[in-house]
């Protein structure tokens, strides 16, 4: 959620520190490093798809191009949530996560399209190909972002700028689809850079334009600042980035914690991590979540959706080879609140049973019945590669463990609805009545 503690876990594993770092950190090194003293040169890049999924539908099929596309889910499901939306479109005020009947009320004349996830995969990794071309050390941000470190490589293609040119030029004539790239001296600035011009922008910023470039932005524009502590910075006369700059870091420090230290050295540009190519390899958490296609109020319903959910993940996490040991059961009610629990298992696991247990026993727990539920998710982290199986005294984890495969499995060849559980296929199964 925005604005709480994960927004602050984002921002302190991206900006690549550590406890020593930030006791050696201070105002003077801050205006050293940025104003006026020893700066990076700008290596680093970010290269930004725009309006990705929706670019992806127009690059398949080219009598979408220059009209306003709309990838959003099944609206007669209520899963109609704008995934994604053309230039065109957002022309009209459509924007990421609005409803669909939203969307549609601004756009009527516009082409609504389903997602569809394998073909963004597919795309992402033909333009991670030719990223990786040009350096070793490419690192993926997100499906359609990724870092790329060309230090060491400018003598090969030509310079930072020379390069960007070239991997948009490639980009767009190979794959389809258009990107903004931003070149920094650390992956912070290349991030902010990338945002300044969008779409089909290339932006270069050195250190010393931080100030006269990114100082004057309202405070939200700044990485890792959600709306709940832009509401908290705002209450503190903090309006834009450059006051964040400028504000005492003893005194955000008390007000924040270890964060407003993190938000005083992105003021400033200041980021310590590496572009690390390795960096997704280990997945921290896995999870799936679900609107109803209708609002649930009783156990018996929440539990077989819960069933349903579990087996999703519990399918991912044996796919990944991971075990994990926290579960966590998140609701959204008919008032479109949200709510989050977690709860460790005895021993790490990567069952959908022991899932689907935890998950129904934090329901039980902090969930009364009869109150209405919109959205339901369920998920496992603290994940770590799986080496062996912790054996019961009457095999019972064995017997889980070989039907949980046989029936992945199953799906793997026949299709997710081949095999299912008999809970789920009732009227309250989130997926009744469906099959590939």
């Amino acid at each position: 959620m925005p604005g709480n503690k994960t927004e602050v876990r984002t921002s302190v594993l991206f900006l690549g520190l550590t406890e020593q770092m930030f006791k050696d950190y201070n105002r003077a090194e801050t205006e050293h490093l940025f104003r006026g003293g020893v700066a990076l040169e700008p290596t680093i890049l970010l290269i930004d798809m725009n309006a990705f999924f929706a670019s992806v539908h127009q690059a398949l099929d080219p009598g979408l191009r220059g009209k306003p596309v709309v990838v959003c889910g099944d609206r007669e499901q209520r899963r109609g949530i704008v995934l994604a939306a053309s230039y065109e479109a957002k022309k009209y005020g459509v924007k990421t996560g609005m409803t669909a009947w939203e969307a549609r009320t601004l756009l009527p004349h516009g082409i609504y399209v389903r997602p569809d996830y394998g073909q963004y995969l597919a795309f992402s990794r033909r333009i991670l190909q030719i990223i990786r071309e040009y350096s070793p050390l490419v690192e993926p941000f997100s499906i359609d972002e990724a870092f790329v470190d060309l230090k060491g490589c400018e003598g090969l293609f030509g310079d930072v700028l020379t390069v960007a040119r070239e991997m948009k030029r490639r980009i767009r004539e190979e794959v389809g689809v258009t990107c903004s790239v931003g070149i920094g001296p650390n992956k912070l600035v290349a991030k902010m850079a990338a945002e300044l011009e969008k779409p089909d922008g290339l932006t270069l910023l050195r250190g010393e334009d931080v100030p006269r470039r990114l100082w004057p932005l309202p405070v939200r524009e700044l990485f890792g600042v959600g709306s709940r502590t832009e509401r908290k910075l705002q209450a503190m006369g903090i309006k834009t980035i450059g006051d964040l700059a400028n504000f005492p870091v003893e005194v955000l420090e008390r007000r924040f914690g270890i964060i407003g230290r993190v938000l005083h050295m992105s003021a400033n540009g200041i980021d310590y991590s590496p572009v690390s190519p390795g960096s997704l390899e280990t997945a921290k958490s896995i999870g799936n979540q679900m609107t109803l296609p209708r609002d649930y109020a009783s156990y018996r319903e929440l539990r077989a959706a819960i069933l349903e959910l579990a087996e999703m993940v519990g399918r991912r996490v044996r796919q990944g080879g991971y075990e994990g040991k926290t579960v966590s059961l998140t609701l959204r009610d008919s008032e479109l609140h949200f709510y989050s629990w977690s709860a460790s298992l005895w021993e790490y696991s990567d069952l959908t049973e022991d899932i689907y247990r935890q998950a129904c026993t934090l329901l039980e727990r902090y969930w009364p019945e009869g109150k209405r539920v919109r959205l339901v998710g369920v998920g496992l982290s603290k994940l770590r590669p799986k080496t062996a199986l912790q054996l019961d005294v009457f095999g019972e984890k064995l017997k889980l463990e070989r039907l949980n495969q046989t029936c992945d499995l199953i799906r793997e060849r026949f299709g997710r609805y081949s095999i299912m559980r008999g809970g789920t296929l009732t009227e309250a199964g989130i997926h009744y009545g469906q099959r590939e």
